[in-house]
């Protein structure tokens, strides 16, 4: 029971890179192979439009962005600059839209898009492999629809979303929590809870850090919208980090994460952001994973899910 937002075009050409684009293909595949999902709970998204995007972006960075233009807006960026990249990323920010869109008014708690968690991208300019922040941008977009007034981004990825937690660092409509590997890219940026971790951590020192983060945030903030960021780059086996989580324990560490928005009926979409394992299959087997939880956790607690602060 899982609704997926997913594009072919998601699949896009960088070159000889580290970042695997063909992975979301092979996550859709695995889905269906193993009885998941069937073709009709995928949803292909439309990309983000100029007005969406300049919710969160600049005008100069944006008209950078439409013209391809290397400047020191777009040279952080750690991917080329080609028509197709950009639109790759309009298009994941229309998927993260569309996914929230789908969370909030769907039968079912929590809509994975398989594909964005862009979290490193400014609002100003890019930075690693992001150019456009799709998280960023649709909480703001629901924002703007009068779907919520807060939101909460649970970011898990390996590296901390700086970009995120610079884009709401004044806004306290929208709480931002990063656990990371401390010691690693990026430049820190001040989320509202930041977790650095050492190197070699592993699954139950992690699990350990969530139980004692997570619970209070959400009471806390009391979020009408929850961002799931579900980094597969916390592995062990990842060559951009050190963490030494296991793949069952990044599966504990989804099923938990989701148990705790599903049991207090917050809307959720997980996004899937970083993964670089040494095989590339790996890193489909824990993105695939996160689906697979939300399922499950959509099937135990689905029922009645929609309420608001509004």
């Amino acid at each position: 029971m899982i609704q997926c937002v997913w594009s072919p075009k998601y699949e896009i050409d960088i070159g000889d890179h580290v970042f695997p684009t063909i992975k979301y293909a092979h996550v859709r595949a695995k889905l269906l192979r193993d009885g998941i999902c069937t073709p009709g709970d995928f949803v292909e998204p439309a990309p983000a439009s100029d007005e969406e995007l300049l919710m969160v972006h600049s005008p100069a960075y944006l008209q950078d962005l439409a013209n391809l233009n290397r400047c020191e807006r777009t040279l952080f960026s750690e991917l080329p600059l080609t028509r197709e990249i950009v639109e790759g990323y309009r298009l994941a920010a229309g998927g993260s839209i569309l996914a929230a869109q789908l969370a909030l008014d769907g039968p079912r708690p929590i809509v994975c898009h398989i594909g964005g968690g862009f979290h490193h991208a400014f609002a100003d300019r890019a930075e690693g492999f992001c150019y456009i922040n799709d998280i960023a941008v649709a909480i703001r977009v629901m924002q703007a629809r009068g779907k919520i007034k807060t939101a909460a981004v649970i970011d898990c990825d390996l590296h901390q979303g700086n970009g995120t937690a610079h884009i709401f660092e004044n806004d306290p409509t929208v709480t931002t929590f990063s656990i990371h590997q401390e010691n690693n890219y990026p430049a820190k940026q001040q989320s509202n809870v930041d977790v650095g971790l050492e190197d070699y951590t592993s699954d139950d020192e992690y699990l350990s850090s969530l139980q004692m983060h997570i619970p209070q945030l959400l009471d806390s903030a009391q979020p009408d919208l929850v961002v799931y960021v579900a980094g597969a780059d916390p592995y062990q086996d990842d060559v951009l980090g050190q963490l030494k989580l296991t793949i069952h324990g990044l599966l504990e560490r989804d099923t938990y994460i989701l148990k705790q928005t599903t049991t207090r009926h917050i809307p959720t979409v997980t996004v899937t952001a970083g993964g670089y394992a040494m095989h590339v299959d790996d890193t489909v087997t824990i993105h695939a994973n996160t689906c697979i939880a939300a399922s499950e956790q959509n099937t135990a607690y689905g029922d009645d899910h929609r309420t608001s602060n509004l």
